[in-house]
């Protein structure tokens, strides 16, 4: 959906918010982040550092809804002065459907940090820059059509522009490989589809996409960004196991630009698959485990088009991982640790983090990125780039 048409759809939608009953919330923020180990390749200090300020607008009226969520910021490291429309869109309910039209945050899929059947684009260097993690999730122009027949629930997303993942700026992270001169981006949409119900007591989905890879390939001389074709066929499962709850994730990856796996610039198709499981062992504490394996496909034909020289993926890449929670002082304290390691290059990705809330508006967050591995892996590249990071907002 471009710009125009969804600003003519807020537009659209003001009579009806002029007559409903409307809420207004929003915070003001400061978030820093800094090197703990060297300076970015552009000699500055400090991965993030700015003020933010958000207005929210909610709208309703019979069945109807809108929602209008705006940041403005002043980032200190270079960009200055910019805005975005995190969210804002127009719902309808009816009696077993309803209709989104606009940009929306969608999540799809149970994993934590890792991302099998959740299609949706994400902000990478939100994460890697220790921005609160809302951030990871971009908005995504679209239409949400939801079915809710006895049998199952559907829920059907029509985005007529790609929207990408932001990958961290070269700027301000060590990255490997040289940087683009040109990014071309698809010229046409995507479209999502996901169906879900509960089977012997656990939840059970279907999911179905057709669009493209979020994150760019290469192409060499010239260097250039593109976004190669990708299709996803998945399936998640969830539900009580023991003492906690199992979560099972699989999905096949349609690689349609090069199912024969021999254009070395272009992913193969692949398998991924997590099995999660997520306990209490005592009160206010929750652990939660992460097995995520990713499987390339027509290896063979990978490993005789890689050029001399560029490292190899290995054809099975499992990754371990755990989060950690813990709340103290009836709550108003929280630390959690998140980690996670790549069994095949080393990868790795601690993030620990301490916030305390205040009052009712007020919280503040400290924690650490660190990362680790070979120097091609998507960790590994940033083993320059540890950070420590403060967040503190005032909500209303």
């Amino acid at each position: 959906m471009r710009s125009s048409t969804l600003l003519f759809c807020l537009l659209a939608a003001l009579p009806m918010a002029a007559r409903a009953e409307v809420a207004f919330s929003g915070f003001v923020q400061q978030n820093t982040a800094f090197n703990s180990d060297g300076a970015n390749p552009d000699g500055r200090h400090y991965k993030w550092l700015e003020e933010r300020a958000r207005l929210q607008v909610d709208a309703t009226k019979d069945a109807w809804h809108l929602l209008a969520k705006g940041d403005v910021a002043y980032d200190h490291l270079g960009r200055q002065g910019e805005s975005e429309l995190r969210e804002g869109y127009v719902d309808y309910t009816a009696d077993g459907w309803d209709l989104r039209i606009g940009r929306q945050v969608i999540t799809w899929g149970l994993g934590d940090l890792v991302f099998v059947n959740d299609v949706f684009p994400k902000d990478h260097e939100a994460l890697f820059a220790g921005r609160p993690l809302e951030y990871l999730k971009r908005g995504v122009d679209a239409v949400k059509l939801g079915a809710y027949p006895e049998f199952a629930s559907f829920e059907l997303v029509l985005a007529p522009d790609f929207r990408e993942s932001r990958i961290p700026d070269a700027g301000r992270f060590h990255l490997f490989g040289p940087p683009p001169t040109a990014t071309e981006k698809p010229g046409q949409g995507e479209w999502s589809l996901r169906a879900y119900r509960d089977v012997a007591g656990w939840d059970a989905a279907l999911y179905l996409h057709h669009g493209f890879q979020r994150t760019p390939s290469m192409r060499p001389n010239p260097n250039t960004f593109f976004y190669p074709e990708l299709s996803i066929y998945g399936a998640s499962l969830s539900g009580r196991a023991g003492e906690g709850v199992l979560s099972l994730e699989a999905a096949y990856y349609d690689s349609r630009q090069d199912r024969a796996g021999s254009d070395f610039t272009v992913p193969n198709s692949q398998t991924r698959l997590l099995a999660a499981w997520q306990t209490q062992p005592w009160e206010d504490f929750t652990l939660n485990l992460q097995y995520y394996a990713e499987h390339m496909h027509d290896y063979a034909a990978y490993r005789a088009a890689l050029p001399a020289g560029f490292p190899v993926e290995a054809r099975w890449s499992p990754t371990l991982g755990f989060r950690a929670t813990q709340f103290f002082l009836h709550q108003t304290l929280r630390l959690s640790v998140y980690a996670s390691q790549n069994t095949s290059n080393g990868d790795t990705f601690l993030n620990p983090e301490l916030r305390y809330s205040f009052n009712d508006h007020v919280w503040g967050a400290v924690g650490a990125n660190l990362y680790g591995g070979d120097p091609w892996g998507p960790f590994g590249q940033l083993a320059r780039d540890d950070n420590a990071y403060l967040q503190l907002r005032y909500e209303f």
